[in-house]
């Protein structure tokens, strides 16, 4: 009773005394922080072998190399020593064990010459060689381009996309970042994306006909790589996202296997987003947009 008669009797809107504000919000962060006084959780564990290991790359290929030599040294010096004949006699266990070490140590140097010639590919970002553009269409509501290009400075700023363009409803809506020069126009103009050619393609249609998100991981080992002429011609690796059954995101980027898997998961929400705001705004009926390039 005497609680609930205090809660009662407490102002709802208290007034503050002039003279005394509030503290903000990045003061209550910067407070509590230190209340906190770091991290006190269980530290993750040192990975000593591994970490040896990446960064003696170059020794440990050839270990094998040179114990297997050093094992071969060793089993000729001990028959010499020892003064068995050289020729290997089936019948004595010295020889079965020495033919036995022989072999182990052929093999380890086998395979540290196969860990020397094979080697893991060094993947590095390519610099897109194109040219860089910004069209969008001229009949969007400003809280639409604004949208779009949050997308893009979203997108080129956490993943490795270079290159932007969405198609929704038969119309290019937005191509920015990199794109192919066209050969129609002399200097360095790029490329007008043709969405009714786009639409035909075969990679246009699996995507929308699945309704999944679609990732060529190395864009040069698909050959359907030549629907997609006004991506740049060294474009590495391509997300395929459909928006909704309508439209298409092909996000180009420049690291082979770049966008990672929670990249992948965030470009299917952001599709999704992208839906649900063109569909209100973008038909069939609007007409072909006037674009601008830089």
């Amino acid at each position: 009773m005497e609680a609930g008669n205090f809660l009662r009797s407490m102002p709802l809107n208290p007034q503050i005394p002039s003279g005394h504000h509030l503290p903000s919000f990045r003061q209550y962060s910067r407070v509590s922080a230190n209340l906190q006084g770091g991290y006190k959780g269980p530290m993750p564990k040192k990975q000593l072998i591994a970490d040896w290991v990446s960064n003696n790359d170059d020794s440990v290929r050839s270990l094998p190399i040179y114990v297997g030599g050093i094992s071969l040294l060793a089993v000729l010096f001990n028959r010499t020593a020892s003064g068995i004949a050289p020729v290997a006699d089936a019948s004595s266990s010295q020889s079965r064990a020495d033919l036995l070490t022989i072999g182990l140590a052929v093999t380890n140097i086998l395979a540290g010459l196969v860990w020397l010639s094979i080697r893991p590919k060094s993947i590095s970002v390519v610099p897109p060689r194109g040219v860089e553009c910004e069209r969008m269409h001229s009949n969007i509501p400003d809280v639409i381009a604004s949208e779009l290009k949050w997308t893009w400075e979203s997108l080129s700023t956490v993943t490795c996309c270079r290159s932007l363009v969405i198609v929704y409803d038969g119309i290019c809506v937005l191509q920015i970042g990199y794109a192919s020069a066209s050969s129609s126009y002399e200097g360095e103009v790029p490329m007008v994306v043709d969405p009714s050619k786009l639409m035909q393609g075969s990679i246009y249609q699996g995507v929308v006909k699945s309704g999944s998100q679609s990732y060529l991981a190395n864009l040069s080992l698909y050959p359907g790589k030549s629907e997609l002429p006004f991506l740049p011609s060294n474009t590495q690796a391509v997300i395929l996202q459909p928006i909704g059954d309508k439209g298409i995101a092909i996000l180009g980027g420049d690291t082979i296997r770049g966008f990672t898997t929670s990249d992948q998961a965030w470009i299917t929400l952001i599709g999704e987003k992208l839906d649900a705001t063109l569909s209100k705004h973008i038909t069939s009926s609007v007409p072909l947009p006037s674009t601008t390039a830089t």
